[in-house]
Formats: C-alpha cells, structure tokens, sequence
C-alpha cells in the first residue's frame, strides 16, 4: 500500500500555549520543569493528531522550543564561548536573545520563508561533537505513548552551509568530518532506541550548489549510509533541478521532493531513484488552500506506476510548521471562506486521502475527492475574488509611474532644507511598545466592552505620550507609535479589499514571535484611507517632523497566504497600486517623511538565482509603484530587516528610496561593506540596536558601531537608529536604548564639527 507520511508538524499549539510559556519562562513566572511539560504535552498532542489522521510516517524531533537550527547547534555543541558559563535552557535562550554581557547569535531567513533561525557560528576554536541526545529522548517518548515515529534532524551539510565563519582561515565545510561523526553516533543511538526511519532534511539541494558543497553530500551519506536507520532524505521549497542526478545518486533509503512548488520534476526523478522510496510533497505546506487531489492524484499514480505502491509515499510539501493548527478554531468565518481552506490537521487529512487513493483507487476516497472538487469550483466561480476595476487600474499603469519627479542628489536638497536635520539623524522604525494595557484595551474594543469612543480617546493619549517621551529622549524625527495598529501586515489587510482574516491562524516567525498572516484571496484595492487620520493627528501634536508609517507591496504579500489563482507579480501589483494613494494622501495631509516598510524584499527572492531577474523587476516595480507620487521634498525612507542584500544590491539601489535602514547590529556593521562597494548614493540608517534581545547596548557600543559605519559610509549619508521596530520591548528599556542611541549621534556630530573646525583651522 502506499504510505501517508508528515514532514513536521507546527509546535506553537493551537491556542499559542508554546509561546506563552516560553515567555513566562523568560519572566521568571515558571520555572524550567513547568516550561518542559507545556511541551511534552504539546508534542503528545502532536503525535495524537496525527495517528487519528492516519498518518502512517509520524515525525519526532520537529518540536522546538525556540528553532530548530538553533537546536541543531546545540546538538553539535557549537555554542559560542561568550555563553560558556550557561547551562541548559539559559544557555540554548542566550542564544537566541543575548544577555546583558552577551550579544545575542545572529538572525535571518529560512529560505524564502518568513521563519527565521539562528545563524550557527564557527571559530578556530569550535569543536563539534554529539552534545545532546534530545532527538533520541524524543524518539523514546514518543514510543511509551505506543506511536513509532521517524525522527527528523536537520542534515548536516545544510546545517554547515547556513553557518558563519567567524575566524579568519575557518570555513565551514572545514568542519564537515566532525559533523559527520557526531551524526554517526547519533544514528547509531537511534537504532539502538527502536528507530527503523530517521527523516534528514538537506534542502540546500534545491538551490545553488557549489561544488565543495555537492561533494560534502556526497562525503557525508556515504559516510552516514547504513550507521542506524533507513534515511529518508528531506528537500523542499523548490525543484532539484541539476542537483537532481546527485539528490538521486546519494546512498540514502528515500528521497522526499516538492512537488507543490516543482511538479514538473516528477519524470526526471522517477527516471533517476533507482531503488529508493520516494516521497511525494503533494500537499502545500506553506499556504492554506485546500488542496486540488484530482492532479495530485495523478502525479501519485505516475510514481505508482512506475515504483510500486511499497516504494510511494504521500506527504506535504515540507513541513507544517509554516501553516496554522486547525481550521476547527475559525467558528468567525463563513461557510464560503472555511472551504477554501485547510490549515495543518486538514492537511493532514488530505494526505491520507491522496495516499488511500493512490493506493486503491480514488473511490476509495470519493467523499474527500468530491468535497475538495466541489470546494475548488466554487472558489473559482465566486463573484468575491474579481473586480473589474482594480484590472483596469493595473492595466493603465505607465512607466511614468514608475520615477520620481526628480534624481536623489535633487530630492535630498530640497528635503533637507525642509527637514532642517543635524548630522546623524535620529530616528525609530516605526512602533513602540505594545503593552498589556494597549492589548488589553484592544481586547475590549473588539469584544464591546469599549465603545469607539472610549478607544479613540485611550489611543489619543498614548500617542501624545509616546510623542512626549520621544521628544524628551531628543529623537530629530517621531512617530506616532502605532499603538492602533494589531501587526504591521494585518492591519492593512483589514483596511483592503480583497483579504479576510482568521482568529487563530497563528504561525511562528520566530522564537515565542508568532503572527497572523492575512488571506488574500482575491483583488485587492483601498476603499478609504488607512493610516492618515492617526498621523494627521499626531503630527499636530509636535512642532518636529514626524513620519507616516506604511508596509510595502512585496512585504504584504510575502506575509499573507497569497491567492494561487493568479501570478503573485499580478497580486502585489494590485496591492503597490493601494499604497501609492495612501502615500499620496499622506503627503497631501502634510506628512514631511514617508516610510514604506519592505523587510520582506530579499525573502521573496527565488532560491535559483537563474530565477532572480523575473522577481527583482517585478518586486522593484512594485516598490516604485508605491513611493512615487510624492513631491522632491517629501522623504520616502524605507526598512529591510535581517536579510543579506550582498548580492542584489543593484535592485535596493533601483528602489531610489532616500533613505533605507537595515539590521546591522548583530552583524557588526558586516552588511555596509557591500553599500560602499557599490557606492550607494541615497542615505542610510545602520541598526545599532537588536531590539530582538532584551540587552540594552550603552552608548560607548553604539558610538563603535556608528565609527565602523561612518569608514564605509560618508557621515552626511549616515542615519541613526534601531534594527527593528520597538512593539515587543518595554518602555523600561526603550527608554535607556533610546537615551543611548540619542547620546551617541551627539558624540559622532561633536566629532563632525571638530573634524570641520580642524579642516578650517588648516585651510587657515
């Protein structure tokens, strides 16, 4: 029979019990025994959902307490020397967040998701070895609950290409053999726990691949090759492409492949297994549609032809931590909405149906095939996705539309003569904390038990005094705060046509960070102004500029569950269209600075770069799109967060907003390297806060980050600021982070003059 399998399955729970939890944990509100049993329940309940589904392949190991690269680190016992004198749980979370001695590991992207995880990092002085045996405790939990599980680690040569060398003359790859062996005693552990399967994820073979890295595939498998386990080898987000050959040739007992994002790689595969297992991704694991099994089933059946039902399984796409827990919590949506969609236990679902059907023909399913066909008509003919007018609108785009009224050394004159800025300019991302009284206060918005007028006033005066405070601490440019605003993507999507929402359709981002994304589900357009009202309100309350707050095209539709019924490009195109109104209509309520928001640029980047062309041209249309209508001398600032930009910094050059602020803090000003060697004309704003860490840097750290700036930027172009928005902090330490960074821009502009009165004094 064929085999239904599951790669992953989300651990933040169904009701966010992980992340609260964790961040009692943090508060010092439970202790260590308390946060392991939250999740030791959760991971019971995992494995229960998935046996009532039929899941016949049950994952282990996939539960984290914060991510599982993270957990792969420490596993390897690569944790750095400035957290040596922690243990367990303080050190893994020291990690992750930092100490106030301690910077916290860097961060960024899985892939091209919106997970992030903690960037490994390597020194001279790394050693790798088997340093925890969390995957086999795992493994035997799981069985004295009488489920057989198949372990999932992530694959070491993957784990190495996303570290860090952080010592000159170290390369990763360097420390491949220690890898290898450390891994060989894992598996070795395993089989003597009971393990039959272990599920090892190496999707760097869908991108890219250099030939170092294709040979330590090579090393590593025929190394690891028959030390415990059968080995079902992971890839997703994307085809084989030519990596297929050597994905097929690796000594493995099974191969998994994406066939949501790659069906059309199912031949060359099938040609190429030989006798392996081959696991077919047939279910989206990264989007919440409900599935088309009419063509799924027919991708299943080729492979069953061709392999025999004993060597075919049925799987998501990846793993399921990319989707939310269960549709069964969103009693708010009506009927039409619910079935569009399958969250993690309806994809569950769906693939037992695929697997029983592949293995005895669809009647077999007919109920579930017959739903999912009916559902998907429905959502085709629907008169809620189309609107004429918004295709109209598109279709008369110009390129005019596209430029500035005038080139950067222009604009800048004219919007410094309005601005009337020192030198280092300071400045914050946009929001500030959300506290349990704002959170509170919106909770009884939404229940009634606050009428409109009530929250208007409660927002009305924490934004006079989130003004108060910014204008106390010296900051050259505000905002208002944002204290209306639920998520920076959320907020929009309710104020848009086109996008519904759910109330439990939470996804983790990162750590106990989860989100809400957005549905959209069909045109999309701006029925009436979304952010002006609160800054015309909050610019009459200060005499300094103050910026109106906006999230870019590409970073809403990167952070929603985007319609796969039309290109994406086609998408967020509509969505630029309804920012540049409200760009528009900012300006004319007579905002000076305008910040569009666009951390989510480089994540939509395709993992092949043969395929980066096509994206970048539409994705910098897009940002151009809505920026654009604006006059020389209003700004248009814009924030990418923990992303590298080394290698399309042509495209955040083609972008021409005036002023970009990035993450750099964690990387010790790294990033700018790659802005001065392409000579960046436009202005920057370097992160000299990780507002992601509870570590409050002093002004003395700030000031040797600006100095590390200042030699690859020229100082006139540089701004200050954080790396991110300020919503999760405390004003406590906002406050003090704030009073720093304030602190240092005056020592750098203190060290401008006296470098001008110095240049005088010579020319004298």
């Amino acid at each position: 029979m064929v085999t239904s399998a599951n790669l992953g399955y989300p651990r933040i729970g169904a009701k966010r019990e992980l992340k609260k939890a964790v961040e009692a944990y943090w508060k010092g509100e439970i202790g260590a025994a308390a946060l392991e049993s939250v999740g030791a329940d959760l991971r019971a309940a995992n494995w229960a959902a998935q046996v009532d589904a039929g899941i016949q392949r049950i994952p282990s190991n996939d539960f984290s307490f914060y991510d599982q690269i993270l957990d792969t680190t420490a596993m390897l016992g690569a944790v750095p020397e400035r957290f040596s004198g922690l243990q367990g749980l303080d050190a893994y979370f020291a990690m992750a967040r930092g100490t106030d001695a301690a910077p916290a590991m860097e961060m960024t992207k899985w892939f091209d998701t919106n997970y992030h995880y903690i960037v490994p990092e390597l020194t001279d002085r790394t050693r790798l070895r088997l340093a925890s045996d969390i995957p086999v405790r795992r493994f035997t939990e799981a069985r004295a609950q009488g489920i057989q599980t198949r372990p999932v680690l992530v694959g070491p040569v993957t784990w190495l290409a996303l570290a860090k060398a952080k010592t000159e003359g170290v390369t990763p790859l360097s420390l491949l053999d220690q890898a290898i062996a450390a891994y060989a005693e894992l598996l070795a552990s395993l089989a003597a726990a009971g393990a039959d399967w272990v599920q090892i994820d190496e999707p760097i073979l869908v991108r890219d691949l250099s030939g170092d890295e294709a040979e330590a595939l090579r090393r590593t498998y025929a190394a690891l090759s028959g030390k415990g386990p059968k080995i079902l080898l992971a890839t997703y987000f994307g085809a084989l492409g030519d990596n297929l050959e050597l994905a097929c040739q690796l000594p493995v007992d099974g191969l998994h492949v994406d066939l949501v994002r790659a069906p059309g790689q199912l031949g060359g595969v099938l040609a190429a297994i030989g006798d392996k297992t081959l696991s077919l991704g047939l279910i989206d694991g990264r989007n919440i549609w409900r599935g088309d099994l009419t063509p799924a089933l027919a991708l299943a059946d080729q492979a069953v032809r061709a392999l025999g039902a004993d060597r075919v399984e049925i799987a998501p796409s990846c793993s399921l931590l990319h989707v939310p827990v269960d549709l069964a919590h969103e009693t708010e949506l009506d009927a039409e909405q619910r079935g569009w969609l399958a969250f993690a236990r309806q994809k569950l679902d769906e693939v037992t149906a695929l697997a029983r059907a592949a293995g005895d023909g669809r009647a077999s399913a007919a109920a579930a095939f017959d739903a999912a066909d009916a559902a998907i008509a429905r959502r085709g003919a629907s008169a809620r996705i189309h609107d004429p007018a918004v295709k109209a609108r598109l279709a008369a785009v110009t390129p005019a539309d596209l430029r500035r009224q005038s080139p950067f050394a222009t604009r800048i004159k004219a919007q410094k003569a309005r601005l009337g800025l020192p030198a280092y300019p300071t400045t914050t991302i946009g929001s500030f904390p959300q506290t349990a009284e704002i959170r509170k206060a919106r909770a009884a918005h939404r229940k009634g038990d606050l009428n409109d007028a009530g929250y208007r006033a409660f927002l009305e005066d924490k934004t006079r005094d989130c003004i108060r405070r910014q204008e106390k601490a010296g900051l050259d440019v505000l905002v208002h705060g944002e204290f209306e605003r639920n998520d920076m993507v959320e907020y929009f999507g309710e104020r848009l046509a086109g996008f519904f929402f759910t109330r439990n359709g939470w996804v983790q981002s990162y750590g106990s960070r989860c989100v809400k994304p957005p549905v959209i589900f069909g045109d999309v357009s701006r029925p009436a102004p979304m952010t002006v009202d609160w800054a015309r309100f909050a610019a009459a309350q200060t005499d300094r500029p103050m910026k109106g707050m906006l999230t870019g095209p590409v970073t809403i539709l990167q952070w929603s569950f985007v319609r796969n019924d039309q290109p994406r490009a086609q998408t967020c195109r509509q969505i630029a269209l309804a920012i540049r109104d409200e760009v528009a209509d900012l300006e004319a309520a007579g905002l000076p600075v305008i910040q569009i928001d666009e951390a989510a640029f480089r994540e939509g980047l395709p993992i092949r770069k043969a395929e980066w062309p096509e994206y970048l041209d539409w994705a910098v249309d897009c940002f151009r799109l809505a920026s654009t209508p604006v006059a020389d001398g209003t700004q248009i600032h814009t924030h990418m967060c923990y992303s590298e930009f080394n290698d399309i910094m042509p495209a955040i050059a083609a972008m021409d907003a005036d002023v970009i602020s990035i993450e750099t803090s964690r990387s010790d000003m790294e990033l700018l390297e790659v802005f001065r060697d392409l000579a960046y004309p436009n202005e920057i704003g370097p992160g000299v806060w990780d507002i992601h860490s509870p570590r409050v840097p002093d002004d003395a750290s700030m000031v040797a980050l600006l100095k590390a700036a200042a030699e690859l930027i020229p100082a006139e172009r540089l701004w200050v600021n954080p790396d991110c928005g300020l919503k999760t902090r405390g004003w406590p330490e906002v406050e003090r982070a704030i009073a720093h960074l304030v602190a240092a821009a005056k020592q750098m502009r203190s060290a401008v003059r006296d470098a001008a009165a110095e240049d005088c004094w010579i020319a004298g």
